[in-house]
């Protein structure tokens, strides 16, 4: 079935309280991508976010992030009482001030659990008897509160940075407020996503979730599971991970993610971290983007403490091994390969053997000619197009910077003039495309330029923080969307 999505994370939503949230706007968009004929809702991971607030480097791979709860929501079920004055009130809507959204919301999270706490406490157990990862996690998030937000390599406490027995159960005793309230955002956070995925699912709308290969250094993944990953004695990891130097960074891009002990994983663990990965993300998921499927087939490895990604080397992956499990033990979960950058045979030898459908960016498609692998003459049927990605400029900000010879490639290819018209004409083309999925960003659905740009690679401060505005979603556009879905025959 040829199917259409919008890619919008969560945080970009024109919520109340300064970030989007779960709350009536996100439903106020399922019902816009309803109308329009789609399909499909993307969004960026979901987790807790970590350093530069990036989605990519959260503390955990299977926590939400306490900032898209909606308080809205709390206060219509009678679990939160505040008034509106009590709630953030951003000066530019249009931007995610992040300290002042957390300190505010911080606030109004602690008041529900003081007035709804024990009201909740059945579904709150039965909550974490279906999550054994929500202990860890909230203990990892006391500690971390508890040591002045220090990476969890320098607590102070050797002993509990080693998980010894008695420390653990020390600081459970001594932090078990705050391990039971941060236990509590996260079921409210599960309360509201699974009852978004079911307004979703009952419209025929499928959620589209986005999980990164690597986990954070700083996170409780490691800090819990040390020995699936490349650490030293003193839990330092030995080798990190990143990209070599190419056409766009002469330095590479040092990403500096703990590696994995893949051998270890495939023949002394049975890949069992890695399954409960994935069932976590199947549940909260109808399809999900691994990012950076190429480690898998091989992954680029640089030794901690290097200033750059230059002086790495290439590693075999785990190969069709880690898939066959994943077979075995979550057979129906629909995964989307994020195969771009340095594609070798052996990558492209183990997307054909999994079938996953593989990525197309269209902007990609004009910085050289008709042999580029984006260029859309190439577009296949078993793959996902995208005008751009969550790390690219918009569509109008690239036709604004484009080289001239570039931007006259497109112009010619996709029959239009000027850089105005340049959001509307690859979107039309991707519809066209014989691909089965098309994925279109929110910012290019409305035609914004480069200052709605969600991140930019390799930098710190300043990303994640694009917000629609509040009137953006209208009964005019929703049509013309529907009317491009019919005339493509695609929903």
């Amino acid at each position: 079935m040829r199917t259409s999505g919008i890619l919008m994370h969560i945080s970009s939503l024109p919520s109340q309280g300064g970030i989007g949230s779960l709350g009536p706007e996100a439903y106020a968009f399922a019902d816009f991508l309803q109308a329009s004929g789609m399909r499909i809702w993307q969004v960026l991971p979901v987790g807790p976010t970590g350093y530069g607030e990036s989605p990519y480097q959260s503390s955990s791979v299977f926590a939400g992030n306490p900032l898209l709860i909606s308080c809205v929501r709390l206060r219509e079920e009678g679990l939160l009482t505040y008034s509106d004055q009590e709630e953030y009130q951003p000066e530019d809507p249009e931007k995610v001030n992040y300290d002042a959204v957390r300190s505010n919301k911080e606030t109004l999270l602690r008041r529900c659990y003081d007035q709804s706490r024990d009201s909740l406490s059945g579904q709150i157990s039965e909550f974490i008897r279906d999550n054994a990862w929500v202990n860890d996690f909230a203990l990892f998030t006391a500690l971390k509160q508890r040591f002045g937000g220090v990476m969890w390599t320098k607590w102070p406490d050797p002993d509990i940075r080693f998980r010894k027995p008695e420390a653990v159960k020390r600081y459970q005793e001594e932090l078990a407020r705050e391990i039971d309230y941060h236990i509590f955002c996260q079921y409210l956070f599960r309360r509201q996503w699974f009852s978004l995925k079911k307004y979703c699912n009952e419209r025929s709308l499928m959620l589209f979730g986005d999980m990164p290969i690597y986990v954070a250094e700083d996170s409780a993944d490691t800090w819990t599971h040390p020995d699936i990953f490349q650490l030293d004695k003193n839990l330092i990891p030995k080798r990190v991970a990143g990209v070599p130097p190419d056409y766009f960074c002469e330095d590479g891009q040092l990403w500096g993610n703990p590696l994995y002990r893949w051998t270890y994983l495939r023949f002394c663990r049975k890949y069992d971290w890695w399954v409960e990965r994935m069932k976590g993300m199947s549940l909260l998921y109808d399809m999900i983007r691994i990012d950076h499927f190429i480690g898998f087939a091989n992954y680029y490895s640089v030794k901690y403490g290097m200033p750059n990604a230059r002086k790495g080397k290439w590693v075999i992956g785990p190969g069709k091994s880690l898939f066959r499990r994943l077979e075995q033990e979550v057979p129906d979960i629909r995964i989307i390969a994020e195969d771009l950058g340095c594609v070798n045979n052996r990558v492209i030898r183990l997307l054909h053997w999994c079938g996953y459908p593989g990525m197309k960016v269209l902007t990609f498609g004009f910085d050289s000619d008709e042999s580029n692998p984006h260029f859309i003459g190439h577009y296949e049927k078993n793959s996902v197009a995208y005008t751009g990605t969550h790390d690219n400029d918009t569509t109008l900000g690239w036709a604004e910077k484009a080289d001239p010879k570039a931007l006259a490639f497109a112009e010619k290819t996709l029959e239009f003039s000027g850089t105005a018209e340049a959001p509307e004409a690859f979107i039309r083309a991707l519809f066209k495309s014989p691909c089965d999925t098309v994925i279109i960003p929110m910012q290019d659905i409305l035609g914004l330029d480069g200052s709605a740009r969600m991140n930019y690679p390799g930098t710190t401060g300043g990303n994640w923080l694009w917000r629609m505005k509040p009137d953006q979603l209208s009964l005019e556009l929703s049509m013309k969307y529907y009317r491009l879905n019919r005339q493509t025959e695609r929903g």
